[in-house]
């Protein structure tokens, strides 16, 4: 059995085919070869440009390094998205109303955001439970030491919110990673405190523990110190309970760090918190 041979069209219209495809296949490196070439010339042209005019040279070297930053940029993730773990701020609606009121009360009253101030609100409820020491009393030494500013220094070296002595008191920030973190708000806070509960204990009462901690333990006056921050701590017990209380209420400034003789540094395991 013989196969039939394709009719004499059908071998023109075969031949006609391979000869269009060829032609397209022809084409297409043309254009892709001039292209190239064109290119090329380009570049090399740039190229001389670049090199026979210093100013153009040097603007297009800026344009390369602005892209080169924005690249560098972009690959250390400037916008990373969870940074929001790292800041030190909660939503005053997620706290309980006592809570939710200090907060407020006293972002307002220090302009501080409110954020912020949630957060150590919560903290100095966290940790005053823990320690037995009233969340307000922690607020109001907060308040009078610093205005809750967490970088805030004193002239004798009293650093962070609750102005603790880091160069006393470094050996408290060991577990936290140094005393670096005396600039981290809430480690601040629970350093304080652990200060603040030494001297209690060491002086029998509350008000000579806050002499001990402004260091005035063997002094006299201590500027006020102590009846400032308890009466602060009284406004905050208000606000706390729900009452209106003014926000000029008797300024709650900083007073001058207390004069210490040397007899109030390293005592026991209570040295002042700032001397």
């Amino acid at each position: 059995m013989t196969s039939k041979m394709p009719s004499p069209a059908v071998q023109r219209m075969g031949q006609r085919l391979r000869q269009i495809g060829s032609d397209i296949a022809q084409g297409f490196f043309d254009v892709t070869h001039n292209s190239f070439a064109m290119l090329g010339l380009g570049v090399a042209f740039v190229v001389i440009a670049l090199t026979a005019r210093a100013d153009l040279r040097e603007a297009a070297e800026g344009q390369l390094m602005t892209l080169l930053i924005e690249r560098q940029e972009a690959s250390l993730s400037y916008g990373e998205p969870k940074a929001v773990e790292r800041a030190t701020a909660l939503n005053p609606a997620d706290l309980p109303g006592p809570q939710a009121a200090l907060t407020h009360w006293l972002s307002r009253k220090y302009s501080v955001a409110p954020e912020p101030v949630a957060a150590l609100v919560a903290a100095a409820h966290d940790i005053g439970a823990k320690v037995e020491i009233e969340p307000t009393l922690i607020l109001a030494i907060m308040a009078i030491e610093s205005g809750f500013n967490p970088f805030a220094q004193s002239p004798v070296g009293a650093q962070g919110l609750m102005q603790v002595m880091t160069s006393v008191h470094h050996q408290k920030y060991a577990p936290f990673g140094g005393k670096l973190a005396a600039f981290d708000p809430v480690t601040n806070l629970r350093v304080g405190v652990r200060v603040l509960r030494a001297c209690i204990e060491r002086a029998g009462s509350l008000e000579g523990g806050l002499k001990f901690y402004v260091g005035a333990a063997n002094l006299d006056d201590d500027n006020g110190y102590v009846n400032k921050v308890l009466a602060e701590q009284i406004r905050l017990q208000q606000v706390a309970e729900g009452r209106e209380v003014p926000l000029n209420a008797q300024s709650a400034s900083a007073p001058p760090p207390a004069k210490a003789t040397s007899s109030t540094h390293g005592q026991g395991d209570a040295p002042p918190a700032r001397s």
